[in-house]
């Protein structure tokens, strides 16, 4: 899938997590925008896994640990196919298998429930020695957010896939600077990050813009040459990417868009639609 193709599953993943979080007047957008494009690349380019791979033993591995930004893990489900995308309104509903948090027991194609932060990263490091003791080839991958770096298990995680040389794991931070409280360096600051995962025996690759497919791409490709250590890809990114109002404002970590600030942010989608030459 070329550039443009990915840019325009990107803005149709941010489609979706809006409707999601405005049909459900609750949930969390910030964080999930600005990880669409990351979202994006792993599930269309990254990783060998799909709805026709559900249950499949040598499929690759998605763990969620930020998982409060399930909307755009949902939104990029529905782009490949693994339910369809009108499901999206009935994220967070009762009865409904698009939970606040994702439950595998309810969404086939999860491959891990998320709960509190920092567990995901432990779930991911498990699958990963899985791997390895069961001589399969399969990689893991886990999301964590920035502010996430400031629970104790991500290290003790980190601790662990250093000393198991877990080179099948890649850690992805969605490093937008901001948490629930406003800017990370104000709350509790986790900087450096690179110099952090480096002191736990892992290879550190800086993305500069986590928007960018042709620096994931370098990204994701220098992973996959690493052996002997864990990757850990910091990628900076925007809070509430591609919507106006939204970008770099703590204040959308957790919010519902009402009336007029949902039909604003499908304007704003929609221009960039017609940036890159039409809706997807």
């Amino acid at each position: 899938m070329d550039n443009l193709e990915l840019k325009r599953k990107a803005n149709a993943v941010r489609k979706g997590i809006v409707t999601a979080v405005y049909s459900a007047q609750a949930g969390h957008p910030g964080g999930s925008l600005s990880a669409a494009d990351i979202y994006t690349y792993l599930f269309f380019e990254e990783m060998h896994t799909g709805p026709d791979r559900i249950g499949d033993p040598d499929r690759d591995r998605f763990v969620l640990s930020k998982g409060h930004t399930c909307p755009g893990l949902y939104s990029v489900m529905a782009e490949k196919g693994y339910f369809p995308a009108e499901e999206l309104k009935t994220f967070r509903h009762l009865g409904a298998r698009l939970q606040g948090h994702p439950c595998m027991q309810y969404l086939p194609g999860l491959d891990m429930s998320s709960g509190s932060l920092g567990q995901g990263i432990s779930a991911a490091c498990g699958m990963a020695l899985s791997a390895k003791i069961d001589h399969r080839d399969f990689r893991v991958y886990t999301l964590l957010g920035d502010g996430e770096l400031e629970e104790g298990q991500v290290w003790e995680a980190a601790m662990f896939a250093g000393a198991k040389k877990l080179d099948n794991l890649v850690v992805i931070v969605d490093n937008n600077n901001l948490q629930i409280d406003g800017d990370i360096t104000q709350v509790n600051n986790p900087y450096p990050i690179d110099k952090k995962f480096e002191a736990f025996n892992f290879h550190v690759i800086n993305v500069a813009d986590g928007h960018d497919f042709d620096q994931l791409r370098a990204a994701f490709r220098e992973a996959k040459q690493t052996k002997g250590m864990p990757t850990a890809i910091l990628c900076k990114t925007i809070k509430g990417k591609g919507v106006s109002y939204m970008e770099n404002q703590a204040g959308w970590h957790g919010k519902a868009p009402n009336d007029e600030q949902y039909r604003t942010a499908m304007e704003d989608l929609d221009r960039i639609d017609a940036e890159l030459g039409g809706a997807n």
